[in-house]
């Protein structure tokens, strides 16, 4: 009976990890040799024995169905999670994952700033995502106006929040290129309404991108060469082309029935 359930749970029978499920999903015939892990939207509710691939290092369940995370609790070697789309509301059992440095949660039903006070303990923590714009995903908390700043004064080993570089290298490039692109966001639109720009020019002369040939002797020699090894290339070309279609029409006439005449 167990190994039904364990097939069925290995179907989305009952949308719950078992060994059979992570055996075939892995290759792997013991679960504390796995290191990697992905299911996501195979419809899981219940995280089962997951907690028993105590080696597990990255771990992707997004798009599921997952409301409970007490399995994870054990999974110590954990450094990238991700658990968008879910129904989550408690993130107490990451509190134990102390190598975790990559967390997303986006999508999910975490609506207070209280419920993130867990993962304050966890050193090593450096990437947090509670809302992706890109896929529409967010968390009730992150409606709060003050929400950026109270995360941010949180976590102040954070490098990354939502997807956004604060600090470290390409932090300030990142903020650059997002106020230009705010900048420009923000020029396009009147009232509502696009602006249009009917006179518009380009930067840049039509020639501007054209190659100018160089006075200098051994440019001038590298440009015949290769002229040369491209005129080459053509023949080749040209000269596959026609043994190709030779090939093709010698095939087709040995395809065709033989025809006696009496």
């Amino acid at each position: 009976r167990e190994g039904e359930k364990d097939r069925k749970g290995e179907q989305g029978g009952e949308n719950k990890i078992t060994a059979v499920l992570l055996k075939s999903r892995t290759g792997e015939f013991d679960l504390e040799s796995i290191l990697f892990l992905k299911l996501r939207g195979v419809g899981i509710h219940d995280l089962g024995c997951i907690g028993e691939c105590i080696n597990l290092e990255r771990l992707d369940l997004s798009g599921n169905n997952i409301t409970n995370l007490a399995p994870l609790a054990s999974l110590r070697l954990l450094s990238v999670l991700n658990l968008s789309a879910n129904r989550i509301s408690n993130l107490e059992p990451l509190r134990s994952c102390e190598a975790l440095q990559n967390l997303n949660v986006a999508g999910n039903i975490i609506s207070s700033i209280e419920s993130l006070h867990c993962l304050q303990p966890l050193r090593k923590l450096e990437n947090i995502r509670l809302k992706d714009n890109t896929y529409n995903f967010t968390n009730p908390v992150c409606r709060s106006a003050s929400y950026r700043t109270v995360v941010l004064e949180m976590f102040p080993n954070l490098k990354v929040l939502d997807g956004e570089r604060i600090v470290g290298r390409g932090s300030d490039l990142y903020q650059l290129c997002k106020d230009i692109d705010d900048t420009i966001k923000a020029g396009l639109y009147k009232n509502g309404q696009l602006i249009e720009h009917p006179d518009c020019k380009p930067w840049v002369d039509d020639s501007y991108w054209e190659i100018k040939r160089s006075n200098n002797a051994i440019i001038e020699e590298a440009y015949k060469q290769f002229n040369d090894v491209l005129h080459e290339c053509r023949l080749l070309n040209n000269r596959a082309t026609h043994v190709i279609s030779q090939t093709e029409r010698s095939m087709s006439l040995k395809k065709q029935p033989k025809q006696y005449a009496i």
